[in-house]
């Protein structure tokens, strides 16, 4: 069973909000896929939740690095953006397999671009165009993605 949370973000500040409630829903060893077309909001939602998390810096979505490490008081979290991936030997060769386990978050802009490469997700967020804003759906997947919704439904209340 998918656990499913659906928003409607009428603007930036909202979906940067959602970025923030998802931090304070997370938990060591998630893996959160964001899925949306260019422009959907995917890397905004990212930077509301770094910023909740205590990042200060820059976000940016780490197109041409395929990652960006986020190193933070209670986990590291590794922004993940596939969109320019084309070699499944760089999946092995960068090591990034080992970024996914018990300890870290991944968020995982473009996850279809690495498909079979990445594990399942735990939550999927899927952005799409709305209006002057957005329409956000959130899947609770895994079990640990649906503690992970039901964090967020608290939360709301």
């Amino acid at each position: 069973m998918v656990a499913t949370l659906a928003l409607d973000l009428p603007d930036e500040a909202a979906t940067l909000a959602l970025g923030a409630r998802v931090a304070a829903a997370l938990e060591p060893g998630l893996v959160i896929n964001l899925v949306g077309d260019l422009g959907a909001g995917k890397t905004t939602l990212a930077r509301g939740l770094l910023r909740a998390l205590g990042h200060a810096g820059k976000v940016k979505s780490p197109t041409y690095t395929l990652v960006e490490l986020y190193s933070l008081s209670r986990l590291d979290l590794y922004h993940f953006d596939f969109y320019r991936f084309k070699d499944p030997r760089e999946w092995e060769e960068a090591g990034f397999r080992d970024h996914f386990n018990e300890r870290t978050v991944c968020l995982v802009e473009w996850p279809e671009k690495a498909q079979g490469l990445t594990p399942e997700p735990d939550v999927r967020v899927t952005l799409v165009p709305a209006g002057s804003g957005r329409h956000a759906t959130v899947e609770g997947i895994s079990d640990r993605g649906q503690r992970c919704i039901a964090r967020l439904r608290e939360a709301q209340h």
